[in-house]
């Protein structure tokens, strides 16, 4: 192999990615989904390469009562730009393939590395535009709110659950930085001649580039405002840190009780949101009330334990802390999975 030549199969895939990036110009990137009481199918925004897709006009209407500009493919100058460098990637993956030059393979990653960086910058800006600078003259004003949806993930704005994604296209860019990564890191290798080691450094990057794109995604149990936050069954005040709960669902939502019994009694009366269940987690009764998610905790059931809407079930992180602190109470052990089904 020459010197600066890149092996067949990281040709192969640069190939692959150039011809995925082609196939953006036609999928969506990006989605933007609203839920709320009144839109019980929920309301999208599907963002393209060029235009702007799904219930644009309602979501405009109902931006126009809270003073927000309404949403025109027209105003944006990233719509008519974006198809073109989308397209110029393509045709560089491409090309980069076809020379097989190591060098240029890293000067593309770099390249699309910090594209994908400033693609990224910009749509912030562009959130934070539309949810700050509003019409001082809007029908519903609300003092202090801005209405700027997250970059990723889940935002409560007012009653409607705004909730950020990458569709279709823009997993396809996520798919092909990492092929681009991996690819890098293989010639790294191949150059730098490393035998023993490589196998380890190259695993190593990949695991740490990974976490670092998943587990910003990882949506996590929200810390507990008391006598501030409102139970999201029964509306009343949490104020006793030893018995909250939560559910985080697979959009990222989160949903607050002040008590198991108002949680199970949500799942049973909302359907939708028992299908779409992630994660459930429990405050440990005991020390600094952390939560624990459902399916690993200790849990024991007294009417001795007087939790806030006669649930009466307290969580532990372990048999020995519960043993330890319910020795004198009548009750009994349940288990999350007996309890879903009572």
């Amino acid at each position: 192999m020459k010197k600066n030549s890149m092996n067949t199969v990281v040709r192969i895939l640069i190939a692959v990615c150039g011809i995925a990036l082609f196939a953006v110009n036609f999928l969506p990137i990006w989605r933007i989904d609203l839920d709320a009481p009144q839109y019980p199918e929920g309301l999208r925004m599907l963002i393209y390469a060029n235009k702007l897709g799904g219930d644009v006009e309602i979501i405009n209407g109902l931006n126009h009562y809270i003073g927000m500009k309404t949403l025109h493919a027209k105003d944006f100058i990233e719509f008519s730009v974006l198809i073109y460098i989308i397209s110029a990637f393509a045709f560089l993956f491409l090309l980069v393939a076809i020379i097989g030059k190591r060098n240029l393979l890293y000067t593309l990653f770099a390249l699309f590395a910090a594209f994908g960086i400033l693609a990224m910058v910009d749509f912030w800006r562009w959130e934070y535009n539309y949810g700050h600078n509003l019409n001082p003259n809007a029908a519903i004003i609300v003092p202090g709110m801005a209405y700027q949806p997250p970059l990723i993930g889940f935002k409560q704005l007012l009653n409607f659950g705004a909730y950020s994604i990458p569709d279709i296209g823009g997993w396809i860019f996520i798919a092909v930085g990492v092929l681009s990564l991996i690819a890098v890191l293989v010639e790294v290798r191949a150059a730098a001649k490393i035998k023993k080691n490589g196998n380890g450094i190259t695993t190593v990057a990949l695991l740490l580039f990974s976490t670092l794109l998943f587990t910003s995604c990882n949506v996590q149990p929200k810390p507990i405002k008391l006598s501030i936050d409102q139970c999201d069954n029964c509306k009343m005040s949490i104020s006793d840190p030893r018995f909250p709960a939560e559910i985080i669902t697979k959009k990222g939502k989160i949903f607050i009780f002040d008590d198991i019994y108002c949680l199970l009694e949500y799942l049973k009366e909302n359907e939708d949101t028992k299908k779409s269940v992630k994660e459930v987690y429990l405050s440990d009764y005991l020390d600094a009330h952390e939560f624990i998610k459902a399916e690993v905790a200790h849990l024991y059931r007294s009417e001795e334990i007087h939790s806030p809407m006669g649930g009466n079930t307290a969580a532990f992180t372990s048999e020995e802390n519960k043993k330890n602190t319910v020795k004198d109470f009548k009750g009994e052990s349940v288990s999350w999975k007996n309890l879903l089904v009572d």
